[in-house]
């Protein structure tokens, strides 16, 4: 059964949308996202909507954990949709190449499409590989370098808290 359009719209109803959607080992994940990010209370609120959906239309046999979730940072990366996302974005990924050792790869997205994605890498330069050759690949989040107080500046904070006599 196709729980993506049912899902779609539980979650568009919610102000969400649907990132990713996948049965792995018993456990229904389904990840929502939003353009100004997703908070617990949206998290809840899908997880009970798309609950109850489930309850009421019973469209999976068998015993299923249902896992409600936003994706993170660093993002999964399994279809064309989420590629072409990441445009100018930095990703790694793990190349299946036949024979050939498996290549990770790391960079910006240059290009993607409904077959393939280019990226920018350090090492090989622009490389261009079919999504179907991916084994895994996600987005890469980079911490910026916070500004460290000087030292001047600490002291003064420091001796305007200390009381005095």
């Amino acid at each position: 059964m196709d729980l993506e359009t049912p899902f779609r719209s539980l979650l568009s109803d919610l102000g969400l949308d649907l990132y990713d959607l996948e049965m792995v080992k018993g456990t229904l994940n389904v990840v929502v996202s939003k353009p100004s990010g997703v908070d617990l209370e949206s998290l809840t609120k899908a997880n009970r909507a798309i609950s109850e959906w489930l309850d009421l239309n019973d469209p999976i046999a068998g015993r299923f954990t249902l896992d409600v979730s936003s994706p993170g940072l660093e993002r999964k990366l399994r279809t064309a949709t989420h590629f072409i996302s990441t445009v100018g974005e930095i990703v790694t990924l793990r190349e299946l190449r036949g024979t050939e050792p498996t290549r990770r790869l790391e960079g910006p997205v240059v290009a993607a499409d409904a077959t393939s994605v280019t990226l920018d890498d350090a090492e090989h330069g622009r490389v261009t590989v079919a999504l179907a050759s991916i084994e895994r690949a996600r987005t890469v989040f980079k911490w910026g370098a916070e500004a460290k107080p000087s030292p001047s500046r600490a002291k003064s904070v420091a001796s305007s808290t200390k009381k005095e006599g």
